[in-house]
C-alpha cells in the first residue's frame, strides 16, 4: 500500500514549465491517397533540415537565442545515422562551437511526450533554465510498397518547442503524466533489420522485407481497444481531473482509427484534434506538429488545460495533462 502511493504521488507531481515557442515543417512533397494528403520529403531533402527549420522557427517564437538554451534533446524515433545521437547533428547545425549537452530521447511516436516529461523534471528543479525540443522522422524511408495500409499512412514532418520554467503567477505547468509499456504489442509495429540484432550488412533478397517498417494494425487496434480505456480513467481519477476541464485533447495521429478509438476513451469529436486526413502519421512530429497548428490559428491559448496522449512501437502509451 505505502508502495502505490509512492507511485502514486510521484506521478502527480507538477513542474512549473511553459512552452514558449513551438515551430514545425512538412517535406516538400505532397501525395494524395484518395481522401488522405501525405508529405514525403523531396530529393536532397533531409528529416533533419525539417528538424533543423521547426526548431529555427521555435527560438524565434519563443524571443530566443541558441545562445540562451541549456540543452539540445532530439525526440525522435529514428535515428539520423547510427552514430553519433541525432542531437549531436542538430548541435552541429545549430550550435557548433558551443558547448550545450546534445541529448536524444526515444520512444517512438510518443517521443515528445516522453522528452517534455522528463525535461520538464530537470527544467522544475533547477537542472536547466531553457531546453530546446525536436521532433521528426523520415516515416517514408523504411515504407513497404507492398503494405498499403502501412505505405499510405505516413508523412514525413518535424516539430521543435522551447521549454522553460514558468513563474508561479503565470500558471503554466505539467499537472501530471503516466507512461506504460504493454509488450506483448512489441512486435506489432516494427522494422527488424538495420540495427544490433539485424545489422544492415546482413541485408539480402531473402530477408529484405525484414528492413521495412512492418505494422499489424488489426492487432495493434484490438490491444488499444481493450486496454486503453481502464488506463485512461486511472489517470484521470489519480489526476483528479475530470474530462469536462480539459480544454483539447492532442492525440497522436496515428491511423483513421482515431475516430473510433477516442470516443471509447470519452471524447467527443469536438473534444481532440484529429487532423490524419491532412497529414496522417507523423510519428515522433505527430503531437508536437497538431500542437503547434493549434496554437499558430488561436485553438488552443494560454491557460487551456491540454491532454497530450498517444501510443507508440513497444507498446508504450503516454497521457499527460499541462496547463498551457
Amino acid at each position: 500500500m505505502m508502495e502505490q502511493k509512492r507511485k502514486s504521488e510521484k506521478a502527480i507531481l507538477e513542474r512549473r514549465v511553459k512552452l514558449t515557442g513551438m515551430g514545425k515543417a512538412l517535406a516538400g512533397k505532397k501525395v494524395c491517397f484518395g481522401d488522405q494528403t501525405r508529405y514525403r520529403l523531396l530529393s536532397g531533402q533531409t528529416i533533419l533540415d525539417l528538424a533543423v527549420e521547426a526548431a529555427g522557427q521555435a527560438l524565434m517564437n519563443a524571443g530566443v537565442r541558441i545562445e540562451e538554451i541549456d540543452c539540445i534533446v532530439c525526440a525522435m524515433a529514428t535515428p539520423l545515422q547510427a552514430i553519433p545521437c541525432n542531437a549531436a547533428l542538430v548541435h552541429e547545425r545549430m550550435a557548433k562551437g558551443l558547448s550545450i549537452p546534445a541529448v536524444d530521447i526515444n520512444t517512438t511516436c510518443t517521443s515528445f511526450i516522453s522528452a517534455v516529461d522528463i525535461f520538464s523534471c530537470l527544467v522544475d528543479i533547477g537542472r536547466y533554465e531553457r531546453v530546446l525540443i525536436l521532433s521528426g522522422d523520415t516515416a517514408s524511408a523504411a515504407l513497404n510498397p507492398g503494405q498499403k495500409e502501412s505505405f499510405e499512412l505516413f508523412s514525413d514532418g518535424a516539430a521543435a518547442c522551447v521549454l522553460e520554467r514558468a513563474e508561479e503567477k503565470e500558471g503554466s505547468k505539467v499537472i501530471y503524466s503516466r507512461q506504460i509499456t504493454w509488450s506483448e504489442g512489441a512486435h506489432d509495429t516494427e522494422i527488424r533489420g538495420g540495427c544490433g540484432l539485424m545489422p544492415s550488412f546482413c541485408m539480402d533478397d531473402k530477408n529484405r522485407e525484414d528492413y521495412y517498417f512492418d505494422m499489424k494494425g488489426h492487432r495493434i487496434l484490438k490491444l488499444c481497444a481493450r486496454r486503453l480505456p481502464d488506463f485512461v480513467e486511472g489517470c484521470l481519477r489519480e489526476a483528479q481531473v475530470s474530462r469536462e476541464e480539459i480544454h483539447m485533447v492532442i492525440p497522436h495521429q496515428a491511423s483513421r482509427a482515431l475516430g473510433m478509438i477516442m470516443p471509447r476513451l470519452g471524447f467527443s469529436k469536438e473534444k481532440y484534434i484529429d487532423k490524419v486526413a491532412l497529414y496522417g502519421n507523423m510519428v515522433s512530429a505527430s503531437i508536437p506538429f497538431v500542437l503547434c497548428e493549434a496554437v499558430e490559428t488561436g485553438k488552443i491559448r494560454r491557460g487551456d488545460l491540454l491532454l497530450l496522449i498517444g501510443t507508440a512501437a513497444g507498446l508504450t502509451v503516454n497521457f499527460m495533462l499541462i496547463r498551457y
